[in-house]
């Protein structure tokens, strides 16, 4: 019985003459017997693609517990318990819980991308087995094997063809082109890469037209569908710059608190003489009032904001530290077809032997104009030819979808079929008699039309040398003229210099009831198409927006470099006049990664890629430092988003494989969408580091009066509980309400943030602790002239409790603007959530002065209505002094 061969290098199929891979394969061209497909099954495998390891579900969801700020909560947690508050240690328990839930429900996007990828593979596959076609499933396909495809059929495994009729496969899923490849069963170069092998089918693919047959040379994990899988699962994922941030600030507040908390035992017990129960209760009031255990719940809850905000501008979150990773991104990788354009070839340019013209309107909808050179509305029996051998010797239809229009059939001809309703030639009066189907041996397609007078003509579209061979003549203005071939020549130079791809067309007048090839001579030139994949206007737009916000813009793609550097140049993307440099996939190959790394910046415009490409392009990036964002729609873009800092998917043409990868989904396919998510990104983040300088004074003007008053051996001005109170009423009321802050004015014509680095700068830090000791400050100076004043030390720590809520109420005003001032009216406009968050604040104090059973759970007092006059006057001193200090920063 054969055994399955191992010498064929499943790279170099398409380089390998038929016989030589039937060679390899110890196969026939006739297919193989069942016994030994069966055996050959056996050996390497069913036709799928591979599980991933999983990592068992208890320990991923114990792996979300592995986090700094999440220690701080579970030790705050752990306190609570010693001290026996256990109502707060449950609420506390329940916070780390859900945010561990919040992150295993979101986490998996690999796993979910390779899930995605094997949905794409073909159920069933016709070949031939025992010497008769057959139907099997395209998991029992073995190398060797004889395949069959028709038009609609997914590829059900990669394929050296070994005929080819007319065959075209739309590959865009897996190579980014924007039209359907045709296919021949020659060899082609050995460095072709995946979108030039034409000679070859891939796995998951789609035949759009032709027929065609193949030997499978490669199955489940080695096709190439196969490698993406691998490359996603070996991509990797990294940190975020917020979770960078905050794991670096757990640490360093970690280390401060229990170096505080060790300073301050020694000074009680040593210098002051304390009782060890005195003193361990006011360590354990100085590590709760240090522990800022609001803050992970702080964060989530902002970037759930963010996430519910972004979707209201059609980007959809599917990871939360995403929202904030978009703010501090510095470069967008973006596939170029369906992202930066329609992805509906539209005709821009026409040239007849009498005139060029341009056109007006984008895609399959038709609506716009053809202008002349002068820019006037054009006509002319010339220009009329053109369009009626262009919507007549046609098979596409372009159809009402709602409020659009969609196509039927390939885009070239939907885009002749809609210029041509742009011209008023729509072609219903006349009929077609015969036809002679496109191949790509020929390059061109011809239909016999009988017009409404019985007038007939033979109209041929195709690639221009192979029309310009086949013509005499050309359309002039009094009829036929000599055929000008060094004219037309120069117009496909022109033309194709633009990026645009070139048809051509020309007729012939018959009397014959048919057509066949041999009636295809001495025909008359028409004209010439020049069709792109247009720009999205508002992509051109936001891709300056992008450059204003010091973001660079690359286009990877895998369209042709003369294609990718045209749209590159309209879009604003590069430069339009002098050199640039595009890098395909060939030249990209033959670089090392430190070239790679050394040219990767200066490179705008990335061509011919393939999927490896796209994660050594990202890779090289970020070994700079930079942050990148990578946008993409096929699956073959799956391994580059996984591997980015924020992978962004197309969710209407995007691969389910694709969306799972990515952290980003954009529900309108645009480009434009992704400047308004970075946008919004920038905001969440300022809104959170503006949540973090305001809350962290709570704790430390808190910390501060506990350690002052053990390190001066004085009574305590709060007890553990109190702290406890001031730090949950402001977490429930004043701390979110500054994640509802606009953005500020300028935010898009900023630079990006630097990555790395605190979460807060070392100014901001020392600016944290001037406004604690400023709150601290009037806390113990409050709670001083109450006792001297011969009150009770209950009232006096009543009244403490007061000015530090009413304290943390103005500081939240200043917070509004930290780079500019606050000394304004629009600092009392713009978020109302701030004034409903001031209220609750008012009234929760309220029940906490003069509620029975909260002075009994609290151990607080009622306090007299003249004695709320000294801290409201405290806070108004305290937000002035702020502004003072926010000035001096800014000097």
């Amino acid at each position: 019985m054969a055994t399955v061969p191992t010498d064929l290098s499943l790279t170099r199929a398409h380089a390998r003459p038929i016989a030589d891979v039937l060679t390899s394969l110890r196969a026939e061209d006739t297919g193989l017997t069942g016994d030994e497909a069966a055996a050959r099954l056996e050996a390497v495998g069913r036709n799928v693609l591979p599980e991933p390891k999983r990592t068992p579900a208890w320990l991923r969801f114990l792996g979300h517990f592995n986090d700094t700020l999440i220690y701080i909560l579970l030790a705050a947690a752990a306190i609570k318990a010693i001290m026996g508050d256990w109502l707060d240690f449950w609420v506390i328990v329940s916070v780390a819980i859900i945010n561990a839930v919040i992150g295993y429900v979101q986490e998996g996007r690999a796993e979910k991308a390779l899930a995605g990828i094997r949905g794409m593979l073909s159920a069933d596959a016709s070949v031939r087995r025992d010497g008769g076609w057959t139907t099997i499933p395209a998991a029992e396909l073995v190398p060797g094997d004889l395949v069959r495809l028709a038009p609609g059929d997914k590829v059900p495994a990669d394929l050296r063809l070994t005929q080819a009729h007319q065959l075209r496969i739309d590959e865009s899923a897996l190579t980014g082109e924007s039209v359907p490849s045709s296919k021949q069963d020659e060899p082609v170069a050995e460095s072709a890469g995946i979108g030039d092998r034409a000679c070859m089918a891939f796995s998951g693919t789609i035949v759009s037209g032709g027929q065609g047959r193949g030997i499978v040379t490669g199955t489940g994990a080695g096709t190439e569908i196969g490698k993406i899988q691998a490359l996603v699962g070996d991509a990797g994922s990294l940190a975020t710059p917020l979770t960078k941030q905050l794991a670096a600030f757990g640490k360093v507040l970690t280390l401060v608190i229990l170096g505080m908390a060790v300073v301050m035992l020694l000074i009680g017990k040593y210098l002051h003489g304390m009782e060890l129960g005195e003193l361990t209760s006011a360590t354990i009031g100085f590590a709760v009032a240090a522990i800022p255990e609001g803050l992970p719940a702080l964060v989530t809850i902002t970037l759930a904001i963010g996430v519910q905000q972004m979707a209201r501008r059609r980007a959809i979150t599917r990871k939360l530290p995403a929202v904030e990773t978009l703010g501090s991104v510095t470069t967008v990788c973006s596939d170029k077809t369906g992202t930066l354009t329609k992805n509906e070839m539209t005709v821009r340019r026409l040239v007849t032997p009498l005139g060029r013209y341009e056109t007006t309107g984008l895609g399959y909808q038709p609506d716009g104009d053809i202008l002349d050179e002068d820019g006037d509305l054009a006509s002319g029996r010339d220009l009329a030819a053109l369009l009626a051998a262009g919507t007549l010797c046609n098979d596409a239809h372009i159809v009402a979808d709602g409020e659009g229009w969609m196509l039927v059939g390939e885009p070239t001809e939907g885009a002749l079929k809609v210029v041509a309703l742009k011209g008023g030639a729509t072609g219903e009066a006349a009929r077609r008699i015969g036809v002679v189907p496109f191949d790509s041996a020929h390059k061109f397609m011809a239909t016999l039309n009988e017009s409404p007078d019985g007038a007939r003509a033979i109209l041929v579209k195709g690639a221009p040398d192979r029309l310009l061979d086949r013509s005499l003549t050309q359309r002039g203005a009094d009829g036929s003229a000599p055929l000008d071939r060094a004219f037309w020549e120069q117009a496909v130079d022109e033309l194709s210099a633009q990026g645009l791809r070139v048809l051509a067309g020309a007729r012939k007048p018959t009397r014959a009831a048919e057509v066949a090839m041999d009636d295809l001579q001495d025909l008359e030139f028409l004209g010439l198409w020049g069709i792109l994949d247009p720009p999205r206007p508002e992509a051109i737009e936001a891709i300056a927006d992008c450059h204003a916000a010091g973001i660079r813009v690359k286009m990877i793609t895998g369209d042709h470099a003369g294609t990718a550097l045209a749209i590159s140049r309209e879009m604003g993307l590069v430069g339009a006049e002098g050199d640039v440099r595009v890098l395909t996939g060939g030249e990209l190959e033959a670089l090392s990664q430190e070239q790679l790394k050394d040219v990767v910046r200066d490179v705008d415009v990335y061509a011919r890629t393939s999927p490896e490409h796209k994660i050594r392009i990202v890779r090289a990036l970020q070994s700079h430092g930079e942050v990148v964002a990578m946008t993409g729609d096929g699956v073959n873009d799956a391994p580059a988003l996984t591997r980015a800092d924020v992978g962004v998917a197309m969710g209407i043409k995007g691969t389910e494989a694709t969306k799972e990868a990515a952290e980003i989904v954009l529900a309108d396919d645009n480009f434009a969408t992704i400047r308004s998510a970075i946008r919004e990104g920038r905001r969440i983040y300022d809104n959170l580091r503006k949540s973090v300088v305001f809350i962290l004074p709570t704790n430390g003007a808190q910390s501060l009066v506990i350690l002052i008053a053990v390190v001066f051996g004085l009574t305590l001005p709060l007890t553990p509980v109190q702290v406890l109170w001031v730090n949950m009423v402001t977490a429930v009321t004043l701390s979110l309400a500054l994640a509802y802050e606009p953005a500020e004015a300028g935010i898009m014509t900023r630079p990006p943030r630097r990555p790395g680095g605190s979460i807060i700068s070392m100014r901001e830090l020392g600016f944290v602790l001037a406004v604690s000791f400023l709150i601290g400050g009037a806390t113990l100076a409050i709670f001083g002239i109450v006792v001297a004043a011969g009150h009770d030390v209950v009232y006096a720590r009543t009244e403490a409790v007061t000015m530090l809520a009413l304290g943390q109420l103005a500081f939240l005003f200043n917070c509004r603007f930290l780079s500019r001032s606050s000394l304004t009216t629009q600092v009392l406009r713009g978020n109302p959530v701030i004034w409903w968050s001031a209220l609750a604040l008012i009234v929760f104090q309220l029940i906490y002065t003069y509620v029975p059973f909260m002075n009994a759970l609290f151990d607080s007092r009622p306090l007299a209505a003249q004695d709320w006059l000294l801290p409201l006057a405290l806070s108004v001193v305290i937000f002035l002094v702020v502004e003072v200090l926010k000035w001096l920063r800014r000097r």
